[in-house]
Formats: structure tokens, C-alpha cells, sequence
């Protein structure tokens, strides 16, 4: 064995999660291969009470039964939505605007 540097990390021993050097890695099992089916994440979500808002947000739901592949249209759409909400936020009418000063005589 050599000399460790000076300032060199050195190699880690081959224990639990560490390979030895130049050691192939396991091979996987079939089933450890195969991916897992799709679920949900079982996260809840509390209402906005604003109906446009949470149909978007309740959308989020049809990812669960999905492939990770198929996520990221439902992701796109419900993105879509949110940001179509608060351009709509600036198109509302609000109180009208003050009147120009008027020109001094």
C-alpha cells in the first residue's frame, strides 16, 4: 500500500453501502427492476374557497394514477390554469380610476 497524501481524503473501507474499488455492483433483482405501479401520495390539501382555483388544484389528483411519464401534461395543465387565474386577476374591473387634476388657469 502506499503513502496517503497529505490533505488526500482517504478511501473509504468496503462495509455496508461501499463498494470496493473496481467492484461491480450488485445486480439488481426482478423485482427490485421492476418499476413500482403508480399511487397516490396521500397528501390532503385544504381548500381555497376559491372554486377556479381549487378545480386546478384538485386536477393535481389525476397524477396519482398515472406513470411518472404521464405527469408532466397533468403538471403543464394545472400550471396553465393558475397562471390563466391570475391574468385574469388583472383584467377584472376594479374602482375606477381618479380623474386627472384639472388644468390650472
Amino acid at each position: 500500500m502506499s503513502e496517503p497524501i497529505e490533505g488526500a481524503r482517504p478511501e473509504p473501507e468496503p462495509g455496508p453501502g461501499v463498494e470496493a474499488a473496481g467492484a461491480a455492483p450488485p445486480e439488481p433483482s426482478s423485482e427490485s427492476a421492476r418499476p413500482a405501479d403508480p399511487a397516490p401520495l396521500g397528501v390532503t390539501r385544504t381548500p381555497t374557497g376559491v372554486a377556479e382555483i381549487d378545480a386546478q388544484l384538485d386536477r393535481l389528483a389525476d397524477a396519482d394514477h398515472l406513470a411518472a411519464s404521464g405527469h408532466l401534461e397533468v403538471y403543464e395543465d394545472v400550471h396553465r390554469g393558475l397562471r390563466d387565474a391570475l391574468t385574469a386577476l388583472d383584467r377584472r374591473p376594479g374602482p375606477p380610476a381618479p380623474a386627472p387634476p384639472a388644468p390650472a388657469s
